[in-house]
Protein backbone atom coordinates (compact mmCIF):
# COMPACT_ATOMS: atom_id res chain seq x y z
CA UNK A 1 0.00 0.00 0.00
CA UNK A 2 1.17 3.14 -0.93
CA UNK A 3 0.62 5.74 2.19
CA UNK A 4 0.81 9.50 1.18
CA UNK A 5 4.45 10.98 2.35
CA UNK A 6 3.13 13.53 4.88
CA UNK A 7 1.41 10.76 6.76
CA UNK A 8 3.73 8.56 6.63
CA UNK A 9 6.34 11.79 8.25
CA UNK A 10 4.09 12.56 10.80
CA UNK A 11 3.50 9.26 11.95
CA UNK A 12 7.43 8.56 11.89
CA UNK A 13 7.55 11.39 14.25
CA UNK A 14 4.75 10.12 16.38
CA UNK A 15 6.04 6.44 16.51
CA UNK A 16 9.40 6.24 16.15
CA UNK A 17 11.09 2.97 17.20
CA UNK A 18 7.63 1.27 16.85
CA UNK A 19 7.17 2.95 13.17
CA UNK A 20 8.66 0.02 11.19
CA UNK A 21 6.13 -2.46 12.95
CA UNK A 22 3.25 -0.43 11.93
CA UNK A 23 4.08 0.35 8.46
CA UNK A 24 3.82 -3.28 8.34
CA UNK A 25 0.48 -3.88 9.31
CA UNK A 26 -0.36 -1.96 5.97
CA UNK A 27 1.21 -5.43 4.27
CA UNK A 28 -1.38 -7.57 6.13
CA UNK A 29 -5.18 -7.73 5.56
CA UNK A 30 -7.91 -6.09 7.54
CA UNK A 31 -10.13 -7.91 9.76
CA UNK A 32 -13.96 -8.39 9.03
CA UNK A 33 -16.29 -8.66 12.11
CA UNK A 34 -19.63 -9.31 13.25
CA UNK A 35 -21.61 -7.69 16.49
CA UNK A 36 -23.91 -9.75 18.06
CA UNK A 37 -27.18 -8.35 18.52
CA UNK A 38 -28.26 -8.84 22.05
CA UNK A 39 -31.74 -7.85 22.16
CA UNK A 40 -32.67 -10.85 20.45
CA UNK A 41 -30.09 -13.71 21.51
CA UNK A 42 -26.84 -13.83 23.54
CA UNK A 43 -23.39 -14.58 21.79
CA UNK A 44 -23.46 -18.33 23.27
CA UNK A 45 -26.90 -19.02 21.21
CA UNK A 46 -25.72 -17.29 18.73
CA UNK A 47 -22.45 -19.53 18.49
CA UNK A 48 -24.64 -22.34 18.80
CA UNK A 49 -26.38 -21.69 15.26
CA UNK A 50 -23.95 -19.76 13.57
CA UNK A 51 -23.60 -21.28 9.74
CA UNK A 52 -19.77 -20.34 9.50
CA UNK A 53 -16.59 -20.02 11.16
CA UNK A 54 -16.45 -17.45 13.93
CA UNK A 55 -13.74 -16.93 16.58
CA UNK A 56 -14.17 -14.30 19.06
CA UNK A 57 -12.86 -10.42 19.51
CA UNK A 58 -10.69 -10.29 22.59
CA UNK A 59 -12.28 -6.75 23.82
CA UNK A 60 -15.84 -7.44 22.81
CA UNK A 61 -17.83 -10.00 24.74
CA UNK A 62 -20.57 -10.11 21.59
CA UNK A 63 -17.85 -9.65 18.71
CA UNK A 64 -16.57 -11.86 16.57
CA UNK A 65 -14.00 -12.27 13.50
CA UNK A 66 -15.21 -13.73 10.48
CA UNK A 67 -13.19 -15.15 7.08
CA UNK A 68 -13.37 -12.35 4.31
CA UNK A 69 -14.49 -15.35 2.32
CA UNK A 70 -18.06 -15.32 3.81
CA UNK A 71 -20.82 -13.33 3.14
CA UNK A 72 -22.87 -13.41 6.50
CA UNK A 73 -25.17 -10.47 5.02
CA UNK A 74 -26.29 -12.99 2.42
CA UNK A 75 -27.84 -15.21 5.16
CA UNK A 76 -31.29 -15.14 7.14
CA UNK A 77 -30.36 -14.48 10.41
CA UNK A 78 -28.83 -10.82 9.03
CA UNK A 79 -32.26 -10.42 7.84
CA UNK A 80 -33.61 -11.55 11.14
CA UNK A 81 -31.12 -8.63 12.97
CA UNK A 82 -29.29 -11.15 14.87
CA UNK A 83 -26.18 -9.12 14.14
CA UNK A 84 -24.12 -6.45 12.57
CA UNK A 85 -21.45 -6.45 10.36
CA UNK A 86 -18.95 -4.01 11.31
CA UNK A 87 -15.00 -3.46 11.42
CA UNK A 88 -13.60 -5.00 14.77
CA UNK A 89 -11.80 -1.29 16.58
CA UNK A 90 -15.33 0.00 15.24
CA UNK A 91 -17.61 -1.71 18.16
CA UNK A 92 -15.55 -0.24 20.96
CA UNK A 93 -16.51 3.10 21.48
CA UNK A 94 -20.32 1.60 22.28
CA UNK A 95 -18.95 -0.96 24.30
CA UNK A 96 -16.94 0.61 26.23
CA UNK A 97 -19.57 3.63 27.33
CA UNK A 98 -21.22 2.12 30.15
CA UNK A 99 -25.10 2.21 29.65
CA UNK A 100 -27.74 1.20 31.96
CA UNK A 101 -31.02 0.05 31.44
CA UNK A 102 -33.18 3.20 31.39
CA UNK A 103 -30.52 6.03 30.36
CA UNK A 104 -31.16 8.56 28.18
CA UNK A 105 -29.01 8.52 25.66
CA UNK A 106 -27.74 10.37 22.53
CA UNK A 107 -25.96 9.27 19.74
CA UNK A 108 -24.81 12.53 17.95
CA UNK A 109 -23.12 11.75 14.88
CA UNK A 110 -24.62 8.27 14.37
CA UNK A 111 -25.38 7.05 10.71
CA UNK A 112 -24.92 4.05 9.74
CA UNK A 113 -25.80 2.82 12.71
CA UNK A 114 -23.51 0.58 14.15
CA UNK A 115 -22.68 2.26 17.11
CA UNK A 116 -26.41 3.03 17.61
CA UNK A 117 -27.33 -0.37 17.62
CA UNK A 118 -24.95 -1.52 20.36
CA UNK A 119 -25.87 1.60 22.75
CA UNK A 120 -29.84 0.49 22.12
CA UNK A 121 -29.00 -3.53 23.13
CA UNK A 122 -27.45 -2.24 26.21
CA UNK A 123 -30.39 -0.35 27.01
CA UNK A 124 -32.75 -3.49 26.97
CA UNK A 125 -35.67 -1.97 25.70
CA UNK A 126 -36.07 0.19 28.57
CA UNK A 127 -35.08 4.53 28.62
CA UNK A 128 -34.39 6.31 25.31
CA UNK A 129 -32.15 6.28 22.57
CA UNK A 130 -31.82 9.57 20.28
CA UNK A 131 -29.54 8.57 17.47
CA UNK A 132 -28.92 11.72 15.12
CA UNK A 133 -27.09 12.03 12.12
CA UNK A 134 -26.98 15.90 10.05
CA UNK A 135 -27.31 14.08 6.73
CA UNK A 136 -30.68 13.17 5.58
CA UNK A 137 -29.53 10.55 3.37
CA UNK A 138 -27.31 8.56 6.21
CA UNK A 139 -29.90 9.11 8.43
CA UNK A 140 -32.02 6.70 6.57
CA UNK A 141 -29.39 4.11 6.54
CA UNK A 142 -29.27 4.53 10.58
CA UNK A 143 -32.94 4.40 10.28
CA UNK A 144 -32.94 1.07 8.87
CA UNK A 145 -30.21 -0.44 11.16
CA UNK A 146 -32.51 0.49 14.36
CA UNK A 147 -35.53 -1.08 12.88
CA UNK A 148 -33.87 -4.48 11.59
CA UNK A 149 -32.55 -4.83 14.93
CA UNK A 150 -35.58 -4.45 16.88
CA UNK A 151 -35.04 -1.33 18.68
CA UNK A 152 -38.17 -0.61 20.29
CA UNK A 153 -37.19 3.09 22.35
CA UNK A 154 -35.11 4.99 19.96
CA UNK A 155 -35.87 8.55 18.28
CA UNK A 156 -34.21 9.07 14.54
CA UNK A 157 -33.09 12.82 14.05
CA UNK A 158 -31.38 14.74 11.39
CA UNK A 159 -30.57 17.99 13.03
CA UNK A 160 -27.24 19.83 13.51
CA UNK A 161 -25.66 19.43 16.92
CA UNK A 162 -26.31 23.18 17.41
CA UNK A 163 -30.07 22.89 17.39
CA UNK A 164 -30.30 20.03 19.09
CA UNK A 165 -28.31 21.70 22.02
CA UNK A 166 -31.04 24.06 22.34
CA UNK A 167 -33.89 21.22 22.96
CA UNK A 168 -31.92 18.88 25.61
CA UNK A 169 -29.49 21.11 27.44
CA UNK A 170 -28.33 19.07 30.56
CA UNK A 171 -30.89 16.08 29.63
CA UNK A 172 -28.76 12.90 28.95
CA UNK A 173 -26.90 10.59 30.98
CA UNK A 174 -24.70 9.45 28.29
CA UNK A 175 -23.39 10.65 25.37
CA UNK A 176 -21.47 8.87 21.92
CA UNK A 177 -19.63 11.56 20.08
CA UNK A 178 -18.12 9.21 17.38
CA UNK A 179 -16.73 12.25 15.64
CA UNK A 180 -15.87 12.69 11.71
CA UNK A 181 -12.21 12.84 11.26
CA UNK A 182 -9.32 12.28 8.64
CA UNK A 183 -10.35 8.69 8.60
CA UNK A 184 -6.39 7.63 8.80
CA UNK A 185 -7.41 4.79 11.01
CA UNK A 186 -9.08 2.91 8.21
CA UNK A 187 -6.20 3.71 5.24
CA UNK A 188 -5.83 -0.14 5.28
CA UNK A 189 -9.49 -1.37 5.42
CA UNK A 190 -10.63 1.71 3.00
CA UNK A 191 -7.21 2.85 0.75
CA UNK A 192 -9.93 5.47 -0.62
CA UNK A 193 -9.81 7.40 2.76
CA UNK A 194 -6.08 8.36 1.85
CA UNK A 195 -7.57 10.71 -1.06
CA UNK A 196 -9.81 12.73 1.48
CA UNK A 197 -7.36 12.68 3.87
CA UNK A 198 -5.10 14.71 1.48
CA UNK A 199 -8.01 16.74 0.18
CA UNK A 200 -8.97 18.21 3.62
CA UNK A 201 -6.26 17.49 6.11
CA UNK A 202 -6.69 16.73 10.10
CA UNK A 203 -7.39 20.87 10.25
CA UNK A 204 -10.46 20.77 8.13
CA UNK A 205 -11.69 17.99 11.19
CA UNK A 206 -10.54 19.25 14.02
CA UNK A 207 -12.33 22.18 13.88
CA UNK A 208 -15.77 20.27 13.46
CA UNK A 209 -14.74 18.21 16.29
CA UNK A 210 -14.09 21.27 18.51
CA UNK A 211 -17.57 22.31 17.44
CA UNK A 212 -19.25 19.36 18.07
CA UNK A 213 -17.80 18.44 21.33
CA UNK A 214 -18.98 21.37 23.07
CA UNK A 215 -22.68 21.40 22.10
CA UNK A 216 -22.57 17.71 22.88
CA UNK A 217 -21.03 19.17 26.49
CA UNK A 218 -24.13 21.33 26.57
CA UNK A 219 -26.34 18.08 26.87
CA UNK A 220 -24.84 15.76 29.12
CA UNK A 221 -26.45 16.32 32.50
CA UNK A 222 -24.24 16.73 35.47
CA UNK A 223 -22.97 13.74 36.82
CA UNK A 224 -23.38 12.04 33.12
CA UNK A 225 -20.54 10.62 30.68
CA UNK A 226 -19.89 11.05 27.52
CA UNK A 227 -17.46 9.03 25.01
CA UNK A 228 -15.49 10.67 22.47
CA UNK A 229 -13.94 8.83 19.39
CA UNK A 230 -12.20 8.79 16.55
CA UNK A 231 -10.85 6.21 13.88
CA UNK A 232 -7.49 8.50 13.22
CA UNK A 233 -4.54 8.68 14.82
CA UNK A 234 -3.85 12.51 14.30
CA UNK A 235 -2.95 13.86 18.22
CA UNK A 236 -4.58 17.48 17.08
CA UNK A 237 -8.07 15.42 16.53
CA UNK A 238 -8.08 13.24 19.56
CA UNK A 239 -6.36 14.40 22.49
CA UNK A 240 -5.92 17.82 21.07
CA UNK A 241 -9.66 17.98 21.05
CA UNK A 242 -9.79 16.01 24.55
CA UNK A 243 -7.62 19.17 25.81
CA UNK A 244 -10.08 22.31 24.18
CA UNK A 245 -12.92 20.63 25.88
CA UNK A 246 -11.41 20.53 29.37
CA UNK A 247 -9.94 24.24 28.91
CA UNK A 248 -13.71 25.50 27.81
CA UNK A 249 -15.44 23.37 29.97
CA UNK A 250 -13.46 22.84 33.03
CA UNK A 251 -16.42 20.88 34.79
CA UNK A 252 -15.40 17.64 32.61
CA UNK A 253 -12.54 15.08 33.43
CA UNK A 254 -10.94 12.13 31.87
CA UNK A 255 -11.76 8.59 33.26
CA UNK A 256 -10.03 5.37 32.24
CA UNK A 257 -12.69 3.43 30.33
CA UNK A 258 -11.17 0.58 30.62
CA UNK A 259 -11.45 0.51 35.11
CA UNK A 260 -15.21 1.45 34.56
CA UNK A 261 -16.40 -1.20 32.24
CA UNK A 262 -18.08 -3.94 33.64
CA UNK A 263 -17.76 -7.55 33.12
CA UNK A 264 -13.76 -7.20 32.72
CA UNK A 265 -13.28 -10.65 33.43
CA UNK A 266 -14.49 -11.51 29.88
CA UNK A 267 -12.38 -9.35 27.83
CA UNK A 268 -8.59 -8.92 27.36
CA UNK A 269 -7.57 -5.63 26.29
CA UNK A 270 -3.60 -6.86 25.10
CA UNK A 271 -2.49 -4.06 22.72
CA UNK A 272 -4.31 -1.43 23.48
CA UNK A 273 -2.51 1.82 24.37
CA UNK A 274 -2.74 5.19 26.35
CA UNK A 275 -2.93 8.58 25.69
CA UNK A 276 0.08 11.11 24.80
CA UNK A 277 -0.27 14.31 26.66
CA UNK A 278 2.81 15.54 25.36
CA UNK A 279 1.78 15.30 21.82
CA UNK A 280 -0.76 18.05 22.72
CA UNK A 281 1.30 19.71 25.76
CA UNK A 282 -1.93 18.35 27.50
CA UNK A 283 -2.39 17.55 31.21
CA UNK A 284 -1.76 14.57 32.72
CA UNK A 285 -4.99 12.99 32.74
CA UNK A 286 -5.18 12.58 29.16
CA UNK A 287 -2.99 9.56 29.39
CA UNK A 288 -6.55 7.70 30.55
CA UNK A 289 -7.28 7.79 26.20
CA UNK A 290 -6.92 5.29 24.64
CA UNK A 291 -5.96 4.46 21.10
CA UNK A 292 -6.03 0.88 19.22
CA UNK A 293 -3.01 0.36 17.05
CA UNK A 294 -3.33 -2.01 14.02
CA UNK A 295 0.19 -3.64 14.81
CA UNK A 296 -0.78 -4.34 18.64
CA UNK A 297 -4.47 -5.90 17.86
CA UNK A 298 -6.44 -7.25 15.16
CA UNK A 299 -8.07 -4.32 13.93
CA UNK A 300 -7.72 -0.75 12.76
CA UNK A 301 -6.78 2.72 14.37
CA UNK A 302 -9.45 4.11 16.80
CA UNK A 303 -9.37 6.93 19.68
CA UNK A 304 -11.22 6.57 22.61
CA UNK A 305 -12.12 9.32 25.85
CA UNK A 306 -14.71 8.64 28.33
CA UNK A 307 -15.21 11.62 30.24
CA UNK A 308 -17.27 12.52 33.39
CA UNK A 309 -19.24 15.89 33.73
CA UNK A 310 -18.91 17.16 37.41
CA UNK A 311 -21.82 19.15 39.35
CA UNK A 312 -24.21 19.27 41.76
CA UNK A 313 -27.37 20.77 39.83
CA UNK A 314 -29.84 18.75 38.21
CA UNK A 315 -31.55 19.72 35.46
CA UNK A 316 -35.61 18.50 34.84
CA UNK A 317 -36.77 17.53 31.53
CA UNK A 318 -40.37 18.29 30.14
CA UNK A 319 -42.13 15.64 28.27
CA UNK A 320 -43.76 16.11 25.07
CA UNK A 321 -47.17 16.77 23.88
CA UNK A 322 -48.37 12.90 22.62
CA UNK A 323 -51.71 13.46 20.15
CA UNK A 324 -53.55 9.86 21.48
CA UNK A 325 -56.48 9.72 19.82
CA UNK A 326 -58.41 6.70 18.85
CA UNK A 327 -57.62 3.31 17.46
CA UNK A 328 -59.06 2.08 14.95
CA UNK A 329 -61.48 -1.19 14.88
CA UNK A 330 -59.13 -3.07 12.92
CA UNK A 331 -55.72 -1.90 14.47
CA UNK A 332 -57.44 -2.63 18.24
CA UNK A 333 -58.10 -6.05 16.52
CA UNK A 334 -54.88 -6.31 16.00
CA UNK A 335 -53.32 -5.10 18.29
CA UNK A 336 -55.16 -7.84 20.78
CA UNK A 337 -52.84 -10.65 18.82
CA UNK A 338 -49.98 -9.03 21.02
CA UNK A 339 -48.66 -10.37 24.02
CA UNK A 340 -47.18 -7.01 25.42
CA UNK A 341 -48.33 -4.71 27.91
CA UNK A 342 -48.04 -1.08 26.40
CA UNK A 343 -48.78 1.96 28.81
CA UNK A 344 -52.24 3.44 26.40
CA UNK A 345 -50.38 6.90 27.08
CA UNK A 346 -47.03 5.92 24.76
CA UNK A 347 -49.29 5.74 21.58
CA UNK A 348 -48.85 8.40 19.49
CA UNK A 349 -51.63 8.38 16.75
CA UNK A 350 -49.59 11.27 13.84
CA UNK A 351 -51.65 10.97 10.41
CA UNK A 352 -53.28 7.63 10.68
CA UNK A 353 -49.79 5.81 11.68
CA UNK A 354 -49.22 4.29 14.93
CA UNK A 355 -46.08 5.15 17.07
CA UNK A 356 -45.03 3.93 20.43
CA UNK A 357 -43.02 6.45 21.85
CA UNK A 358 -40.39 5.85 24.63
CA UNK A 359 -41.23 7.10 27.69
CA UNK A 360 -38.55 9.10 28.51
CA UNK A 361 -39.02 11.33 24.90
CA UNK A 362 -38.62 15.20 25.80
CA UNK A 363 -40.66 17.90 23.77
CA UNK A 364 -39.41 17.46 20.57
CA UNK A 365 -41.95 19.65 18.06
CA UNK A 366 -39.48 21.32 15.70
CA UNK A 367 -37.13 19.21 14.98
CA UNK A 368 -36.37 17.20 11.75
CA UNK A 369 -37.79 13.72 12.59
CA UNK A 370 -37.35 10.89 10.76
CA UNK A 371 -38.75 8.57 13.25
CA UNK A 372 -40.66 9.76 16.46
CA UNK A 373 -40.19 5.94 18.36
CA UNK A 374 -41.36 2.84 17.20
CA UNK A 375 -43.53 2.74 14.39
CA UNK A 376 -46.41 0.39 14.75
CA UNK A 377 -48.34 0.33 11.66
CA UNK A 378 -50.39 2.12 9.86
CA UNK A 379 -54.56 2.60 9.58
CA UNK A 380 -56.13 2.23 6.29
CA UNK A 381 -59.56 2.21 5.48
CA UNK A 382 -61.07 -0.90 6.77
CA UNK A 383 -57.89 -2.28 7.64
CA UNK A 384 -54.31 -2.11 9.70
CA UNK A 385 -51.21 -2.72 8.37
CA UNK A 386 -48.80 -3.66 10.98
CA UNK A 387 -44.96 -2.32 10.34
CA UNK A 388 -41.38 -3.80 9.32
CA UNK A 389 -40.03 -2.39 12.29
CA UNK A 390 -42.93 -3.88 14.95
CA UNK A 391 -41.98 -7.12 13.49
CA UNK A 392 -38.38 -6.90 14.12
CA UNK A 393 -39.11 -5.77 17.22
CA UNK A 394 -40.75 -8.46 18.87
CA UNK A 395 -40.34 -11.93 20.04
CA UNK A 396 -41.77 -14.94 18.14
CA UNK A 397 -43.50 -15.82 22.01
CA UNK A 398 -45.42 -11.96 21.64
CA UNK A 399 -47.51 -12.45 18.60
CA UNK A 400 -50.11 -15.43 18.57
CA UNK A 401 -50.18 -16.11 15.08
CA UNK A 402 -46.90 -17.23 13.61
CA UNK A 403 -45.22 -19.28 10.71
CA UNK A 404 -41.65 -20.50 11.49
CA UNK A 405 -39.87 -21.75 8.62
CA UNK A 406 -35.57 -22.98 8.93
CA UNK A 407 -33.02 -21.39 7.64
CA UNK A 408 -32.12 -24.08 5.07
CA UNK A 409 -36.34 -23.71 3.74
CA UNK A 410 -36.68 -22.73 -0.11
CA UNK A 411 -39.72 -20.64 1.50
CA UNK A 412 -37.65 -18.46 3.21
CA UNK A 413 -35.58 -16.48 0.32
CA UNK A 414 -38.58 -16.46 -1.49
CA UNK A 415 -40.32 -14.74 1.46
CA UNK A 416 -37.26 -12.63 1.89
CA UNK A 417 -37.50 -11.69 -1.69
CA UNK A 418 -41.27 -10.70 -1.11
CA UNK A 419 -43.04 -13.57 -3.12
CA UNK A 420 -45.79 -15.45 -2.28
CA UNK A 421 -45.60 -18.50 -0.90
CA UNK A 422 -47.76 -21.22 0.15
CA UNK A 423 -48.04 -22.73 3.41
CA UNK A 424 -49.01 -25.92 4.64
CA UNK A 425 -50.52 -26.59 8.37
CA UNK A 426 -53.33 -25.94 10.48
CA UNK A 427 -52.73 -21.75 10.56
CA UNK A 428 -55.62 -19.38 10.69
CA UNK A 429 -56.40 -16.56 8.18
CA UNK A 430 -55.02 -12.91 9.10
CA UNK A 431 -52.07 -11.77 9.55
CA UNK A 432 -48.83 -14.14 10.53
CA UNK A 433 -45.51 -13.00 12.53
CA UNK A 434 -43.09 -15.14 9.81
CA UNK A 435 -39.90 -16.29 12.02
CA UNK A 436 -36.44 -18.08 10.78
CA UNK A 437 -35.31 -20.49 13.78
CA UNK A 438 -37.74 -18.43 15.64
CA UNK A 439 -36.45 -15.31 15.38
CA UNK A 440 -38.85 -12.69 13.45
CA UNK A 441 -38.50 -11.50 9.79
CA UNK A 442 -41.54 -9.79 9.01
CA UNK A 443 -45.30 -9.66 8.45
CA UNK A 444 -47.38 -12.24 5.96
CA UNK A 445 -51.03 -12.08 5.33
CA UNK A 446 -52.72 -15.85 4.60
CA UNK A 447 -55.72 -16.63 2.73
CA UNK A 448 -56.52 -20.35 2.95
CA UNK A 449 -52.69 -21.75 2.56
CA UNK A 450 -51.54 -18.64 0.20
CA UNK A 451 -49.45 -16.14 2.22
CA UNK A 452 -49.47 -12.37 0.86
CA UNK A 453 -45.83 -11.14 1.48
CA UNK A 454 -45.92 -8.02 3.56
CA UNK A 455 -42.38 -7.92 3.53
CA UNK A 456 -40.71 -4.33 3.57
CA UNK A 457 -39.81 -4.03 -0.28
CA UNK A 458 -36.96 -1.41 0.63
CA UNK A 459 -35.68 -4.33 2.60
CA UNK A 460 -36.09 -7.31 -0.20
CA UNK A 461 -33.22 -9.77 -0.75
CA UNK A 462 -31.20 -8.82 -3.57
Amino acid sequence: MILPKLFEERMKNLLKDEYTYFLHSYDQKHYSGLRVNTLKITPEEFENICPFKITRIPWIENGYYYSGNEQPARHPYYHAGLYYIQEPSAMTPANLLPIEPGDKVLDLCAAPGGKSTELAAKLKGEGLLVANDISNSRAKALLKNIELFGVPNAVIVSETPAKLANYFEGYFDKILVDAPCSGEGMFRKSPSIMKNWEQYGVDYYNKLQKEIILFAAKMLRPGGKMLYSTCTFSPEENEGTIKYLLENCPEFHVLNPIEHKTNKEKVSYEGFSYGKPEWVDGTEELKNCIRLWPHKIHGEGHFITLLEKYSSQEKDSSIGKINHGSLSGEADEFMSHLNIEWDPKQIDIREDKLYLYPKELPAIKGLRIMRPGLFLGEMKKNRFEPSQALASSLKISEYNQTINLSAEDPDTIKYLKCETIEVSGDYKDGWQLICVDGYPLGWGKLTGQTLKNKYLPGWRWM
